[in-house]
């Protein structure tokens, strides 16, 4: 049976109260991945996944989460500055239904406007030189997604 794919409020039951999440920046030339402990308090870059075809992408996150021992996983949605979808954001929407076909871990769309961006200012910031910047943007940008949606979780966890 397919993993459930739902916004994150929806999957945040299905993810258990406890255990690691991992977060995905989708690109169109690399994934950034990032996961957090098993509270759920912080999350931290793990690595940049060079894209090459979906099964050898799917096998890799599905191996870091297992790895990871992880309760499911949360993909950026990059949405328009607009509220829209584009073709981006279908493409990410593609790719968590043929994730879900793979595993049982619940999946849960994150909206990852500017993130990358946020991502850039603070490292430019941090002075981190160019060629740097471009080897961990991504997975960067994936522990700035996970952090927003842990932080949302926490938020609904008090209701």
């Amino acid at each position: 049976m397919p993993a459930l794919v739902l916004p994150l409020a929806e999957a945040a039951s299905h993810f258990g109260a406890r255990g690691a999440l991992i977060g995905l920046d989708l690109g169109t030339k690399t994934i950034g991945v990032a996961t957090c402990d098993p509270d759920r308090k912080l999350a931290t870059g793990v690595e940049t996944i060079a894209r090459n075809n979906f099964s050898a992408d799917a096998k890799r996150i599905l191996t870091l989460a297992a790895e990871r021992r992880a309760r499911g996983l949360v993909v950026g949605l990059p949405i328009n500055m607009d509220g829209s979808e584009g073709p981006r954001a279908q493409s990410a929407r593609a790719f968590a239904r043929n994730l879900a076909k793979l595993t049982d871990l619940p999946i849960a769309f994150w909206d990852e406007r500017l993130s990358t961006a946020a991502v850039e200012r603070e490292l430019i910031a941090a002075d981190v030189s160019r060629k740097k910047r471009a080897a961990v943007i991504d997975q960067h940008a994936a522990a700035f997604i996970l952090q927003g949606a842990l932080d949302r979780l926490a938020h609904l966890a008090k209701r």
